[in-house]
């Protein structure tokens, strides 16, 4: 078994607005990736990597270049969620997040499991560029 499939993912809570909702009082699917790059965005902070830093100062930036997402139960108004993000796997340039979405607990109701495929690159002549040293351990 490998660290991945051992390790605990990790996770950040969101609490469902009432703007995160469509007319039926459901979270619209298109806030899920809302949700999932904030989680993202906290794994990454965790590992020490400030994405406004690596853009501004080192011309470096992450790109989503692929989604997948199953839904498998609707999140409702003033829910609380558990969002994950964990690495599943890795090349020199683009690395694969696997998320999943729970109410309440990481022991809660599953809604919603995806895979987010990103790109290291350049920000200025956006040619993929080797991941940097913290994405590359295990």
């Amino acid at each position: 078994m490998t660290t991945a499939e051992t390790a605990k993912p990790f996770s950040w809570p969101i609490r469902v607005y009432y703007e995160d909702t469509d007319a039926q009082g459901l979270v619209y699917y298109g806030n899920y990736f809302r949700f999932m790059e904030r989680a993202r965005t906290e794994w990454l902070r965790a590992l020490g990597v400030e994405q406004d830093t690596l853009l501004y100062q080192d011309r470096r930036c992450f790109v989503v270049v692929e989604s997948q997402a199953k839904f498998i139960r609707p999140a409702r108004f003033n829910d609380e969620l558990v969002v994950t993000a964990a690495m599943s796997k890795r090349s020199r340039a683009t690395f694969y997040i696997e998320q999943m979405i729970y109410r309440d607990s990481l022991d809660g109701q599953l809604l919603l499991s995806g895979m987010i495929k990103a790109a290291y690159i350049d920000a200025d002549s956006q040619k993929p560029l080797r991941l940097p040293d913290v994405l590359m351990k295990d």
